[in-house]
């Protein structure tokens, strides 16, 4: 996977969410879907599809005689890409320090912070 493929700004994102939960889709679907969440022309959602192909976040398919479109990425990787760019640039790298910065502006419960413990004892192991 291309690093550049996950670097997709909000509102690429929702496309992509779109295409997450079902596809292949037709470009009307997307339309369809995304104006659930957004008032954006059809034109706009074109020009968001157009850019996710060029950056082949979204494939393809052009055989049915419709356009249907489905990602080339995963949610899961773009999740990890986007994550690791806000700690680089946030916190410099380190996840220590976000953690830290929940933990002392008391912004995760007590639940939060014991399922964060696990995970610490299991990495652990």
């Amino acid at each position: 996977m291309n690093d550049n493929n996950c670097k997709i700004p909000d509102a690429e994102w929702l496309i992509m969410k779109v295409l997450w939960r079902n596809s292949p889709l037709t470009t009307t679907k997307i339309i369809e879907e995304v104006s659930k969440e957004a008032k954006w022309s059809p034109k706009t959602i074109h020009t968001l599809i157009a850019r996710l192909v060029k950056k082949e976040a979204l494939g393809v398919d052009k055989d049915s005689g419709q356009h249907k479109f489905y990602p080339l990425v995963t949610k899961d990787e773009c999740i990890q890409e986007e994550t690791g760019s806000f700690v680089r640039k946030i916190y410099e790298g380190s996840i220590y320090n976000l953690v830290a910065n929940f933990i002392h502006d008391e912004k995760m419960t007590a639940e939060e912070m014991e399922e964060l413990k696990k995970l610490l004892d299991e990495k652990l192991k």
